[in-house]
């Protein structure tokens, strides 16, 4: 990519977030005159991948929408994943990379099948949306929504008890025609993937997963929208091979918890119930990574839960523990020495504790060898 070229995709960016200041912090990024941003900018402007506005003075930019396509199908015989991708998203994605358009077929044909196998929606609409930074797609039904019929299909409590079991993979409410892989996978090759129905949002963004309460509840039905940048180096064969790697012959065989998705408003994580919850259908993987960023501390009854009475029930299952506090390794070190085991699994990048009980501390971003 030229100096040109580099600075250009910079802007493209980062103007969204500064819309009325990109020329000043462009120049302060490169080091270079604000009149050579200027020109760049005008460039853009003239190539269609920024809108100004205002005069010269106080002038702001913003993306330009380069495509906005909707189609609406109704739900009945005929009506297939593949022709929807064929006809309504792949004729506006011919100029981006292969690994890109690849990813966006995973998701589209993967969302639009489960709304018409799954939404029982009479019809359900299909988007997508371009700028210069992002692809956005979106799937949106009428039907019973997505957590609700999990919730019902599953006997669970509550519908944010649905949405922790999504997050794990390998469900569905058909096994005979479905592996419930696919939005587990489809959710981690998107920059942003997120799921609305009634007043629940899920979103995985930056190999986090986030669940948000939303007041007034939409409009029934599910509402998936998916984003990436055009220019995203990533592929779907990186993603599958991390969760199931080639090497391995039993196929998806990882997963990712996030504990906090185990906690209701207000609550803390001190219960075996809500470990049990957590827990729920991981006898299904080999190595289970479970994510306690955003809490704080634990209980100890939720501690010894898992990792002392299930680690011993299921041996041949490895939990390995990311983003813990030091409150929450001082309560795993605890359960587990009560337990006659006092070894702590660490993933790569991952410092051992410290005699002062400090630790682990994750050296940057934490990956599963």
């Amino acid at each position: 990519m030229s100096e040109q070229e580099s600075m250009q995709r910079w802007i493209v960016d980062n103007v969204a977030a500064h819309p009325g200041d990109i020329a000043r912090v462009t120049a302060e990024h490169f080091d270079v005159s604000r009149q050579a941003v200027h020109r760049h900018l005008h460039d853009l402007v003239q190539m269609g991948w920024l809108i100004p506005n205002g005069d010269t003075k106080g002038r702001s930019y913003c993306l330009a929408q380069l495509v906005n396509h909707v189609a609406r199908r109704e739900i009945g015989p005929g009506v297939n994943e593949d022709e929807v991708w064929r006809n309504e998203i792949l004729p506006h994605l011919k100029d981006v990379p292969a690994n890109v358009r690849t990813i966006c077929q995973h998701g589209i044909t993967e969302i639009v099948n489960n709304a018409i196998v799954h939404s029982e929606s009479p019809a359900f609409v299909v988007g997508i949306s371009r700028t210069a930074a992002a692809i956005g797609l979106t799937v949106v039904d009428h039907g019973v929504g997505i957590f609700a019929k999990l919730q019902r299909a599953f006997g669970l409590d509550d519908p944010r008890h649905a949405v922790l079991e999504l997050s794990k993979g390998k469900l569905t409410t058909d096994h005979a025609h479905h592996s419930g892989e696919g939005i587990f996978f489809t959710s981690r090759m998107f920059d942003l993937f997120g799921i609305m129905s009634a007043q629940l949002y899920f979103a995985h963004r930056d190999e986090k997963d986030w669940l948000l309460e939303i007041d007034p509840a939409p409009a029934a039905g599910t509402h998936v929208h998916m984003t990436i940048h055009p220019l995203s180096l990533r592929t779907a064969l990186e993603v599958f091979n991390q969760f199931a790697p080639s090497t391995d012959h039993y196929g998806f065989t990882r997963t990712h918890l996030v504990a906090s998705l185990a906690q209701h408003d207000g609550e803390m994580l001190v219960s075996r119930s809500q470990a049990r919850r957590l827990l729920k259908r991981v006898d299904h993987f080999r190595e289970v990574v479970l994510d306690f960023s955003g809490v704080e501390s634990i209980g100890q009854g939720f501690a010894d839960e898992i990792f002392r009475v299930f680690a011993r029930e299921h041996p041949d299952i490895h939990i390995w523990q990311v983003n813990a506090s030091s409150d929450v390794v001082r309560m795993i070190l605890h359960v587990k020495s009560d337990g006659g085991n006092t070894e702590t699994p660490f993933l790569p990048g991952m410092t051992p504790l410290s005699e002062n009980g400090e630790g682990p501390r994750p050296k940057g971003e934490t990956e599963i060898a």
